[in-house]
């Protein structure tokens, strides 16, 4: 990539997959980091995190789940192995190895890939990551289906967004906000979320969590509402990559809930690239 089009604005690219299109965007000249966000959230969820990321001298390729935002809601099934497996082919497609910065649901689907694909995962930043199935009872499951009924989906995920933010929020969550409900509204992407969340289960990033090799970092907010203790889900995950070649780091992002790269950006890109350097040099185009 030439360093005029490093600096250029960044355009929708798309992925293409056997039943649809991923969008995604690339920025940056240096070593590959994918950043995937989580159910409901746009790429854009990385929007003050990947600034740093481009400057520190990477290649950031940022992408919308499937049946989200750019891409495509023609897809038959969704869930943590579908997000796998279009991980895996975006960075077919961009050629090499990755790191791979996943939100809650993608970075269980980041670690399915690393365990799959350890060639070509380098290491693996998990943000507030659901890797197992939360304990709900099942009234508080119920609730939940009903609260994602197709039919009112965009109106319920805009009052329930800030209570996923708690803490800090975004100096510019309101419009944030406002962007993803419209992006649910478009006709067919509030039914992809509705699947979405109906066909997610995490038991398939549990079971591989024994088989990740790659060097993690986990980042958790230590007001995320989704964990009844985020220190002590930090740590069990930490204690679960048993087959890391190294310790598994964990930073706890004070004042920020489930998404500590919008709430608390500064602090995430200290602790990321804190993480990146261990991993080997640097681009040069800095």
């Amino acid at each position: 990539m030439s360093a005029s089009a490093a600096d250029a604005a960044p355009s929708t690219q798309y992925l293409q997959r056997p039943e649809g299109r991923i969008g995604y965007e690339v920025q940056g000249i240096g070593p590959l980091l994918v950043l995937v966000p989580g159910m409901g959230e746009l790429r854009s969820s990385y929007r003050f995190l990947a600034p740093a990321l481009i400057k520190a001298g990477y290649t950031v390729a940022s992408t919308d789940l499937r049946g989200h935002g750019d891409s495509d809601t023609s897809f038959s099934s969704y869930g943590g192995p579908e997000t796998a497996s279009d991980i895996h082919a975006l960075i077919d497609e961009l050629g090499g190895s990755a790191v791979i910065l996943g939100n809650s649901l993608a970075a269980g689907a980041g670690v399915i890939v690393a365990a799959e694909h350890p060639e070509q995962v380098t290491g693996l930043v998990l943000i507030g990551p659901f890797v197992r199935n939360p304990s709900a009872g099942a009234l508080m499951k119920a609730v939940f289906r009903a609260m994602t009924a197709p039919f009112w989906v965009a109106r319920m995920w805009k009052a329930y967004m800030p209570t996923l933010y708690s803490g800090t929020k975004p100096e510019d969550f309101t419009l944030y906000r406002e962007t993803v409900i419209a992006s649910l509204r478009r006709p067919a992407y509030g039914r992809a979320f509705s699947q979405t969340t109906r066909e997610t289960d995490h038991d398939p990033a549990e079971k591989r969590l024994g088989q990740v090799s790659a060097p993690v970092l986990i980042i958790m907010g230590e007001r995320d509402p989704d964990f009844p203790d985020p220190a002590a889900e930090a740590r069990w995950i930490g204690e679960s990559l048993t087959q890391s070649t190294r310790q598994p780091e964990v930073v706890l992002v004070p004042d920020a809930g489930h998404y500590p790269q919008s709430q608390q950006p500064e602090i995430t890109a200290s602790a990321v690239l804190e993480f990146l350097e261990t991993l080997g040099p640097r681009s040069a185009s800095q």
